[in-house]
């Protein structure tokens, strides 16, 4: 046998491929890089490259690219910049990825910052190589850049070119920023990416002159001045007594009335920060709770010159308008880190910084945090890996396919940012969920048992909200109860005084509303026994992905039409839903009967927070069997636990909980399920826990009791 079938790197390439799912080879896929880094040469490197080209098999492809990454070995370098010109898009992207990890290559640069020049997550990527390969290169770096800065066109195009300017040290790329910044020639985004720049070169007293100069206007370019200002000159820390928490959520629009609820990607998590917040801020040992969020320049502004004081303080990041939602977010990356690291110094000292989900804010945030010295808590959960073999069981995602939907979801990039910071972490919170050990270390590979750091916090949801809307069904009718009365009167007269099936929640392919309407549109029985409810979403102006998922509940409801029972109410605030799940479960005088049901459509389901408020409402649920509401809901008691949720599957367990409903014992059941929330679930009982794993992170090396 010749050298290139004995290399060690054979055997770990066939157990990716033979491995029974994607996420395997996720978890694997280290392993194949380990084995490359003991055994470089310039068969291994053939063989990688033969593996990038298996069109079959797109995940041991990535793996094959990455695993480039490790050779110590110049023929791989040679084909990691050959791979940046591949005809496929998602090798392109893996192999700026990969890059970051070597030492510059002059004939790569081109090639990186045609990458940036064309945006997009690959453009990101190459965007992170280009700043780490500047601390050698910077003069390389910054020469090619200008380069392609004079030729670009249109805004959009120059303003990211400037952006890449700004992350390269050194007197070319300064010098660029300052003609940019101070040129009336150029559109204001264009300058205020420059000026943004500015606000990191710190000792440069022509920069800081321009910047002073241009703070003293109006308008965004303005704004972004007086932003770059405060970057230099970082405010003083203000200590007080008790613990400064941070928390950040950056896909939401947010307020203490939680108004946009269920609107683009204003999900459980937001109403969860807002909710948790205030509980915290309750607490003896916490003076003040930062949570961050999107919002305005303006809010900015006014947040990086004024520090916040004790209490709970909802502070907004700025995101361009063309990448508000999760996917398109990674672009503004370092617009992002900019302002976490400004309103993180503003808040000094900061004691620690929770960051949860795998998105361009946890990112940054842990970069910031890892710059500034402030201790990490990570609430650990399978994603994107859960969702991954979800998909990957329905049949929508294969090895065949999977290279397209990574370059659309970053799932390989998402589940390596999870893997990195649980290890990094100060300190690790885990949520519940059925076989949790065996669970994360099927899903993940990681074993959180004989991990110290390791803490299991249920989420909780605030039961005054519940309380109050309990109260509120029970009486006259309130504005919101208006609300659902008109919506339901507007149905022909038949279809008054049935019960409701209700879900909420965003409209977003994993919460996969489309599945619940197809369930009961497609079951004429179903139809017969009910009303079905779906709330959220912004039905005036939705999003892309909402579009998408309206024209599949569209294309669910077949020959039907919405006056046949179906009410799409769009987002509402969350204290208008807790008033609408508690009036599902006792009715409304001629309109709504009481004994309704709740049923939640999730692909996957960390927790459910939204469930748990329909279980505390006195609703019995549907819910998925796996993830949170596998730990919380009593199976033929208090809901019904689904192994699917395909149409057939969801619409027998909706006429199993409306049996339940309509049970002589309906009333203690839903007792039963308030009384278990109240236990386990609230939202103090929660921050109570996660008040202990602060004060452990703060305390770094010591092991919690």
């Amino acid at each position: 046998m010749n050298a290139l079938h004995d290399t060690p790197v054979r055997p770990v390439l066939e157990r990716l491929r033979r491995a029974p799912s994607i996420v395997d080879v996720l978890n694997i896929a280290d392993a194949l890089a380990g084995a490359v880094a003991l055994s470089a040469d310039k068969d291994t490197v053939r063989l990688l490259a033969q593996a990038v080209d298996d069109t079959s098999d797109e995940p041991t492809a990535i793996a094959a690219v990455h695993a480039l990454g490790r050779a110590f070995d110049d023929d791989a370098d040679a084909v990691l910049s050959d791979l940046l010109s591949h005809p496929r898009a998602f090798v392109r992207e893996h192999a700026a990825w990969a890059l970051n990890s070597r030492l510059p290559r002059l004939d790569a640069i081109g090639r990186l910052v045609a990458l940036v020049t064309a945006g997009g997550f690959s453009g990101v990527l190459a965007q992170r190589t280009l700043e780490t390969w500047s601390s050698a290169a910077a003069e390389h770096v910054a020469l090619a850049v200008e380069g392609a800065l004079a030729s670009a066109q249109g805004p959009t195009v120059r303003a990211r070119l400037v952006e890449m300017l700004g992350l390269v040290p050194g007197p070319i790329a300064g010098r660029a920023l300052r003609h940019v910044a101070d040129s009336d020639d150029e559109p204001d985004v264009v300058r205020m990416a420059a000026v943004d720049a500015l606000g990191d070169r710190t000792g440069d007293q022509a920069a800081t002159s321009i910047v002073a100069r241009l703070s003293s206007g109006s308008g965004p370019l303005a704004e972004t001045a007086r932003l770059a200002m405060a970057d230099l000159d970082p405010p003083a820390p203000s200590p007080g007594e008790g613990l400064t928490v941070a928390q950040l959520f950056l896909h939401a629009d947010l307020d203490h009335q939680l108004t946009w609820t269920g609107k683009g990607d204003n999900g459980g998590i937001a109403t969860l920060l807002v909710r948790l917040g205030d509980a915290l801020e309750r607490l003896p040992d916490v003076r003040r709770v930062l949570t961050l969020s999107r919002g305005s320049l303006a809010d900015a502004v006014a947040a990086a010159t004024v520090p916040p004081r004790a209490g709970h303080h909802l502070l907004g990041v700025p995101m361009p308008a063309d990448a508000r939602d999760v996917a398109g977010a990674w672009s503004a990356r370092v617009t992002v880190r900019r302002n976490l690291r400004r309103l993180l110094r503003r808040g000094s000292p900061v004691d620690v910084l929770h960051l949860r989900m795998a998105d361009v804010g946890t990112l940054v945030a842990a970069e910031v945090a890892n710059e500034l010295d402030i201790p990490v808590v990570f609430t650990l959960a399978p994603d994107p890996h859960a969702l991954i073999r979800a998909l990957e069981r329905d049949g929508g995602l294969t090895r065949a396919n999977f290279g397209d939907a990574d370059e659309r979801e970053h799932f390989w990039y998402r589940a390596k940012l999870v893997r990195d910071l649980a290890q990094r972490a100060d300190r690790v919170v885990v949520l519940p969920r059925p076989s949790l050990r065996a669970a994360l270390q099927d899903l993940l590979g990681l074993d959180v048992d004989d991990d110290p750091r390791c803490t299991v916090v249920p989420e909780g949801i605030d039961l005054s909200v519940t309380d109050a809307a309990r109260a509120a069904a029970a009486g006259a009718a309130t504005p919101a109860l208006a609300e659902l009365e008109a919506l339901v009167a507007a149905l022909p007269p038949e279809r008054r005084g049935l019960p409701l099936a209700v879900s909420v929640g965003r409209l977003h392919r994993v919460k996969d509303m489309p599945a619940v309407v197809a369930a009961w549109a497609g079951d004429a029985d179903l139809r017969a026994r009910c009303n079905l409810l779906v709330v959220g979403g912004d039905l005036a102006d939705p999003s892309p992905e909402e579009r998408r998922e309206l024209d599949r509940v569209t294309a669910a409801m077949r020959d039907l039409r919405p006056a046949d029972g179906l009410i799409l109410a769009g987002h509402r605030p969350h204290t208008v839903v807790a008033c609408w799940l508690a009036a599902a479960r006792t009715g409304r005088p001629g309109l709504v009967a009481p004994g309704g049901t709740y049923v939640s459509g999730s692909v996957k389901e960390e927790f459910g927070l939204a469930i748990l408020e329909a279980l505390a409402a006195g609703l019995p649920v549907v819910a998925k069997a796996s993830g949170g509401p596998a730990t919380y809901i009593d199976d033929g008691v208090t809901g019904v636990l689904v192994d699917d949720t395909g149409p057939h599957t969801l619409a027998r367990a909706m006429h199993a909980t409306l049996d339940l409903a309509a049970s002589a014992d309906a009333d203690e059941r839903a007792e039963r399920a308030y009384r278990m929330v109240r236990e386990h679930f609230a939202v103090q009982s929660m921050a109570a826990s996660l008040a202990e794993v602060y004060q452990a992170a703060v305390h770094r090396g010591q092991v919690m009791a």
